[in-house]
């Protein structure tokens, strides 16, 4: 009992260490628009996958960033959800534009129940 204790202490050690989460607060659909206005949805794994429906076979990866979630999609597009206070916001970036820059599109966020 006590090795399983301490294999599970080390396990959550690891997973806090590394941002990584098993069923974090982004990881769901999330309700979106594109830069157009048009409204679409991300979906979010708890395996670090996302999928989009914004366009046909729109795949990415994902990984929590402090208060946010990060994507990278293979169009090379970047789209950060982020909290701020209690709410979130979209921000999308053009491939090649640094995330610290100015987005090419911004817009709320809401988690799909």
């Amino acid at each position: 009992m006590k090795r399983v204790q301490t294999l599970t202490a080390a396990f959550a050690a690891l997973v806090l260490s590394t941002g990584a989460s098993l069923a974090g607060e982004f990881d769901g659909k999330w309700k979106v628009t594109d830069t157009a206005g048009k409204a679409y949805e991300i979906t979010l794994t708890a395996d670090g996958k996302a999928t989009g429906t914004q366009e046909p076979g729109q795949a990415g990866t994902w990984q929590e960033v402090g208060e946010s979630a990060v994507i990278t999609w293979g169009s090379g597009w970047t789209t950060v959800i982020a909290k701020e206070g209690d709410k979130y916001t979209k921000s999308a970036f053009a491939e090649g534009k640094p995330l610290d820059g100015e987005p090419s599109s911004t817009g709320p966020a809401e988690k799909a129940k």
